[in-house]
């Protein structure tokens, strides 16, 4: 039998507990990227700008009497240039999507995350407002001490003023992608008279909201932890994909030095350990650990590497763009060049080409309207004036173009067909304003007696008198018992 001791059980009572706190999420610290210059960041702000110069002039592009590229939810039109969608026109908008998603397939397998780094919306905004931020409260040093520093009127002043560029800039993004969806001269008219109407308001703020918070805020976290192609790109990742890569058997040991050091006898790799790849990088990260799924492939620790090899008399190329193939056999260019040409990437690339060709073609040969036949089921068949059966239809003609259309009808199967309809003209033609839809009323009639009891096939066929474009829809006539 076991004893207990009782001063010892009331003591173990009396002892102050321990509580471990386990944290399962770590606090995001805020990153203070530095400003650096070189190849890949002037390419980088070529295509901010290219792409903020298409994003904000598209809307005010006027192409005939009408913007230029504009999705009229409102008018179930999508104006695209010189074609115009409507909704019987899915595929192809759902074409273009696939497209665009083989797209980025096609260009991540060859040379990696260059989209996020240089063209993604989220890269580029996050961009535009540090550099806001930077004008207002100055380099990467500045800010840190400004953030540390209690509030004052400075700070207040500074902090104020970078807020309210931001939200203005924010608003003005808003205000022009509702401007794809409302014609953008309307909408800005609305905005300064005061008259924008609640769905446009919402969108607006909405919108501006999410650039203010996701390029000032959130930035570098968007891409961590919200977008989803950071997650799936290791599966269109391969040994010979392009991305951002650290020489480490060239960089290897690490450690600082002076500029005269001789690494021979010191036993020193290339890198001098400064941490300016680190400070550098838009998400944090140290790209000498290897290729981490934060990386965005922007170059810009590339570009700050080079500067340091310039400034202590080595080579360039410590930090640069290559695959992991050609950083293990040691491979030039030129070696590293032709591996673009494999299974995967020729996969992507001739679904790709099949599936253009076919859009293109369907386009190209796409009919400029559209008619639909719809029998009056409410009349099966009745007797008209002079002895004549006749059946009852609907033509929905819909006009594609942008331009007053004449369509003639005609129609066949059946001996002694006359077409009877109150909107036709002497010759059976019909009048459609631009890009409408009109429904034409029409009856077709036989001689009584013509033609033997039970359902016939009829042809429309319905001819644009100004491109002679034909479009053919079958239907039935009936002759009852």
């Amino acid at each position: 039998m076991s004893s207990t001791d009782p001063k010892a059980s009331t003591s173990a009572l009396n002892a102050p507990s321990e509580t471990t706190v386990i944290n399962l999420y770590a606090a995001a610290e805020k990153i203070y990227p530095r400003s650096t210059f070189g190849f890949f960041t002037k390419w980088r702000w070529v295509l901010i700008w290219l792409t903020q110069i298409v994003f904000y002039g598209i809307p005010w592009i006027e192409w005939g009497s009408r913007q230029a590229l504009l999705f009229d939810l409102e008018a179930k039109r999508f104006y695209i240039f010189n074609l115009v969608l409507y909704p019987q026109d899915l595929i192809y908008l759902t074409a273009i999507l696939i497209i665009s998603a083989l797209s980025l397939f096609l260009f991540t397998a060859i040379a990696g995350r260059l989209w996020c780094g240089y063209a993604c919306p989220q890269t580029v905004y996050t961009e535009i407002f540090l550099w806001i931020e930077a004008k207002i409260e100055g380099d990467r040093a500045a800010r840190m001490k400004l953030d540390g520093a209690g509030m004052s009127s400075k700070k207040l002043v500074k902090k104020g003023a970078k807020h309210f560029v931001w939200i203005a800039f924010a608003l003005w993004t808003g205000f022009t992608f509702v401007g794809y969806f409302t014609p953008i001269r309307e909408l800005s008219t609305a905005v300064v008279n005061m008259g924008l109407g609640p769905w446009e308001t919402f969108w607006i703020g909405f919108y501006g909201f999410a650039t203010y918070g996701n390029a000032g805020f959130m930035r570098e976290q968007v891409c961590k932890y919200m977008c989803p192609y950071a997650r799936f790109q290791s599966a269109m990742f391969d040994d010979d994909t392009l991305i951002v890569t650290y020489d480490e058997a060239r960089g290897e040991p690490r450690g600082s030095r002076s500029r005269k050091a001789d690494l021979t006898n010191q036993k020193l790799g290339s890198c001098i350990d400064c941490s300016m790849c680190v400070q550098v990088c838009p998400t944090g990260i140290d790209i000498r650990k290897g290729l981490q799924y934060e990386c965005i492939g922007c170059g810009a620790c590339a570009d700050v590497c080079d500067t340091v090899m310039d400034k202590m008399g080595y080579e360039r190329g410590l930090v640069k763009y290559s695959t992991q193939t050609a950083m293990t056999n040691s491979w030039s260019h030129a070696q590293m060049l032709k591996r673009i040409l494999r299974p995967r990437v020729m996969i992507y690339a001739t679904a790709l080409i099949l599936l253009v060709v076919t859009l293109l073609t369907s386009l190209w040969l796409r009919s400029p309207f559209k008619v639909d036949v719809i029998r009056d089921r409410g009349v099966m068949a009745r007797l008209a004036e002079g002895g004549m059966l006749e059946n009852v239809y609907r033509l929905q003609i819909m006009n594609a173009t942008e331009s007053t259309q004449h369509y003639q009808l005609k129609a066949t199967g059946l001996d002694q067909l006359v077409i009877q309809s109150d909107v036709l003209d002497a010759n059976h033609t019909v009048t459609v304003n631009p890009a409408e839809s009109r429904g034409v009323p029409v009856r077709l009639q036989i001689p009584d007696g013509s033609m033997k009891s039970g359902s016939h096939t009829v042809t429309f066929e319905i001819k644009a008198t100004e491109s002679n474009a034909v479009v053919t829809e079958k239907s039935i006539f009936l002759v009852p018992r």
